[in-house]
């Protein structure tokens, strides 16, 4: 009997009507000139890759922008008709979709379902029109709820809504009403991100970042709001319906492998980080090889993967397992983690299960998440 090692896909769609003020990710408006070349190269890249990867099995696909929905749906089609017949999926593998109001109908979804698609990604962010309007997206509240109502009406199950806070100019009261309207939508996951408005992009001239306390303020608030609603936080900013946890971003977080295909798409695979390059010109000439793709091929020493294990785990509710731990690194944890287990413990930012077998953030840990998971970086 042949073993099939897990991994997940992640496939980057690198255009958007309109690019979004605060977005830094490699994406790209007005660019309908270059869709068939950069699925043609996409589409040579899935088949060299899934050369390499005969004894894997699919356990979910993610495809990201940019909005994958810009996209005619013929060209995901292909793409998608591509991994599954290139790569084992498994029949029960959850694929996702990013979907944004404003480049999607019912026929659209409908597309999607013939295509094997079990779950939708859209990007709401605000409720306030006036605040959409200052992000830079394309749709307004009402498109945006006419698409969910024709998603569900075409069979969709599994439904994420993204949210942000600590917008400019954002009040506490349209943050609860964003909650309001979007939990009586009653959508399986809802992902709330505190903004970031990160070096390089418009925002960062436009705005100064949001103050701290009120930023805190909104997080308290939803995680009331939607907890009160029988939403489970499983995540710092992410929360679910039970069994609607997103499988493919907990693979991230478990630091689990995947595969990033397409323009500056990551993986991690066989204990080396890399990315495809963010040239779009250099990608398509590329024609799907890995040689002339792939960049910053980074093989993690295990110092490093122990380090990932840790601050990426402790982003989840249910920490992480001192017996995976132990069984992936051969360490024990409590001798490898002993001063800074002790120093955290004191200071009430993780405590421990009574077994000693998962370590966790209490809510002063997540709060300053990042300065707990700097303990866990050896030298820090």
């Amino acid at each position: 009997m042949i073993f099939l090692k897990e991994i997940s896909l992640y496939i980057h769609i690198p255009f958007c009507k309109k690019k979004c003020l605060y977005c830094d990710f490699p994406s790209f408006s007005e660019c309908e000139n270059v869709f068939d070349d950069y699925v043609s190269s996409l589409v040579l890249e899935i088949k060299e890759v899934s050369g390499q990867m005969e004894n894997h099995k699919i356990q979910s696909i993610f495809i990201g922008g940019g909005t994958p929905t810009v996209l005619p749906p013929k060209f995901l089609g292909k793409i998608l008709d591509t991994v599954f017949n290139r790569f084992d999926v498994d029949i029960n593998a959850e694929i996702t979709v990013e979907a944004n109001s404003g480049t999607v109908d019912s026929k659209y979804f409908r597309e999607l379902k013939a295509m094997n698609v079990n779950r939708l990604s859209f990007g709401v962010q605000a409720w306030q029109n006036s605040l959409l309007k200052t992000l830079g997206r394309i749709h307004d509240n009402e498109t945006f709820v006419r698409n969910f109502h024709q998603a569900r009406e075409e069979g969709f199950k599994n439904i994420n809504c993204d949210l942000m806070f600590s917008l400019p100019t954002q009040t506490l009261n349209q943050w609860e009403e964003t909650l309001e309207k979007i939990m009586n939508l009653s959508p399986e996951h809802i992902s709330a991100y505190s903004l970031i408005i990160e070096e390089g992009t418009p925002f960062q001239k436009m705005f100064k970042p949001i103050d701290d306390t009120l930023d805190r303020q909104m997080y308290y608030l939803a995680k009331e709001m939607l907890k009160d609603r029988g939403y489970l936080q499983y995540e710092i900013s992410n929360f679910s319906k039970e069994n609607f946890k997103s499988c493919h971003n907990i693979v991230y977080w478990q630091t689990k492998e995947y595969l990033g295909l397409g323009l500056g798409a990551h993986s991690y695979n066989e204990g080396m980080r890399f990315h495809n390059t963010y040239n779009m010109e250099d990608y398509i000439r590329a024609k799907g090889s890995i040689k002339k793709l792939q960049e910053d091929i980074d093989v993690l020493s295990d110092k490093a993967k122990i380090e990932e294990f840790m601050f990426m785990g402790l982003r989840m509710t249910e920490g992480i397992s001192t017996i995976e731990f132990k069984k992936r690194f051969g360490e024990d944890y409590f001798s490898f983690y002993n001063n800074e287990t002790k120093f955290l413990l004191d200071e009430k930012l993780i405590t421990i299960n009574n077994d000693k077998s998962r370590i966790f953030l209490t809510p002063k840990g997540i709060d300053i998440s990042n300065l707990v998971f700097e303990k866990f970086i050896k030298g820090s």
